[in-house]
C-alpha cells in the first residue's frame, strides 16, 4: 500500500530471515568485533589485489548466509547487490559463481537499504519468496578509486571518513519469525552544492533529512515512535548536521539517533577521523550487531536509513558538486500494520 509520494507500507511484511557479515582487520578491532561472522587477518583476503579481495568479501558472505539459512541457490528468487567500484565489478565477479537471477544496484553507500527495500517490494508483491540482499566496500579499493593510492600517503582532513572493509548479506523471506520490514521510504536525489570529497557527511545529511521528513509526514509517525533511528554512514559530522536539520523542521531525533559510521570504530582510539563510511558500513553494522538486537527484542521498532553520495572521480575533477540520496526502512520485531 502506497502512502504519500515516497512511502510504501507492506501489508504482508517480509521477514529478515537471516544475515551474515565479513569485515576487515581494523573493523574487527572496533567495539562491535563480537558481532561479525568473520574477521579478516589480512585485508588482501588471500588475493593479489584489493578489488579481488572485495569480490571475495561478497562471495564468501553470500555463501555464509546461504549456509546459515540452509536455503539452496535454486530456491532464491532474486539476488540484489552492489558496491562502490566502477560498474559494480566487485559484485558482478562475485555473483557470477551463483546460479541465481541477479539485479545489480548502485546507490553508493545507500545500497544495503536500497536492496532490502526492493527485495521487500518483490516479496510483498508476490513476485518472490526468497531474496538475497548483499553489499560491500573496501577501504583500499575505495581510496584507490576515489582519492589517492595508499602509497601516496596523503593527509586526510578532519571531516574525512574511513571506508569500511566489510560485507553484509540479508536473506529476506515471505514467511519468517522476524524481524519484519513494515515499510520503506524511497529517497530523492538531493544536491546542496557540496563539492568536498573529504566531507561526505555534509553532502549526504540533507538527503537523509529529506527522506526522514517524508517518512514521518507520510506515515503520521514521529521520532518517539521508534527505539532507534539509525543512519548508514553520516559519521560524526553528518550526524550532527542531520539532527540539526531535523530539529529545524520540528523533529527532535537526538535521543534515538545513532549512526553506523560512529558505531563500527572506536573513533577516539582508531584514528578514523569522522567515522566510518562505505556500503559495507551499514551492511556490516546492521547485519551484525543490529540484527542480533532486533532478534533479542532489545530493539523493538526502528528506522534504518542508509545514505549515498552519487559522484564519481571524473565528475569531481570536472568541478561538479556531490548529489546524494537516502533510503529508509521501518523495521519491527512484530508483524503489524502500524498505521491502523
Amino acid at each position: 500500500m502506497r502512502v504519500g509520494r515516497q512511502t510504501v507500507i507492506f501489508e504482508d511484511s517480509p521477514s529478515i530471515f537471516e544475515t551474515a557479515t565479513t569485515v576487515g582487520k581494523k573493523e574487527g578491532e572496533g567495539p562491535l568485533s563480537n558481532c561479525f561472522d568473520k574477521i579478516l587477518e589480512d585485508d588482501y583476503f588471500g588475493e593479489d589485489s584489493w578489488e579481488k579481495a572485495e569480490t571475495k568479501l561478497q562471495r564468501e558472505t553470500a555463501k555464509r548466509v546461504l549456509e546459515k539459512t540452509e536455503i539452496k541457490e535454486e530456491d532464491v528468487d532474486y539476488f540484489l547487490a552492489g558496491d562502490l567500484l566502477n560498474q559494480c565489478v566487485g559484485t558482478h565477479y562475485a555473483v557470477r559463481e551463483f546460479d541465481i537471477p541477479f539485479l545489480g544496484l548502485y546507490g553508493a553507500c545507500s545500497t544495503m537499504a536500497e536492496s532490502m527495500m526492493i527485495g521487500s517490494m518483490l516479496i510483498s508483491g508476490d513476485i518472490a519468496n526468497n531474496v538475497l540482499c548483499l553489499t560491500s566496500s573496501h577501504f583500499c579499493s575505495a581510496e584507490k578509486q576515489y582519492r589517492f593510492p595508499l602509497e601516496y600517503g596523503g593527509q586526510r582532513t578532519p571531516t574525512a571518513q574511513w571506508t569500511v572493509t566489510g560485507s553484509g548479506a540479508a536473506m529476506l523471506k515471505k514467511d519468517g519469525i522476524g524481524p519484519y520490514i513494515l515499510g520503506a521510504t524511497t529517497g530523492k536525489v538531493i544536491d546542496m552544492g557540496i563539492n568536498d570529497a573529504g566531507n561526505m557527511g555534509a553532502a549526504m545529511a540533507p538527503a537523509a533529512s529529506d527522506t526522514l521528513s517524508a517518512l514521518f509526514l507520510e506515515t503520521g509517525t514521529k521520532p518517539e515512535d521508534y527505539d532507534l533511528i539509525l543512519t548508514g554512514d553520516l559519521g560524526t559530522v553528518g550526524s550532527d548536521i542531520l539532527c540539526d536539520l531535523m530539529d529545524k523542521k520540528g523533529y527532535n531525533i537526538y535521543p534515538m539517533h545513532n549512526d553506523c559510521g560512529k558505531m563500527i570504530f572506536d573513533i577516539k582510539k582508531q584514528d578514523v577521523h569522522a567515522g566510518g563510511s562505505g556500503c559495507g558500513c551499514c551492511g556490516s553494522v546492521f547485519c551484525g550487531y543490529i540484527f542480533k538486537e532486533l532478534r533479542e527484542k532489545k530493539i523493538k521498532k526502528m528506522i534504518l536509513m542508509a545514505t549515498g553520495a552519487l559522484m564519481n572521480p571524473m565528475t569531481l575533477l570536472q568541478g561538479e558538486s556531490i548529489p546524494s540520496i537516502a533510503h529508509a526502512l521501518i523495521i519491527s520485531c512484530e508483524k503489524e500494520n502500524f498505521l491502523r
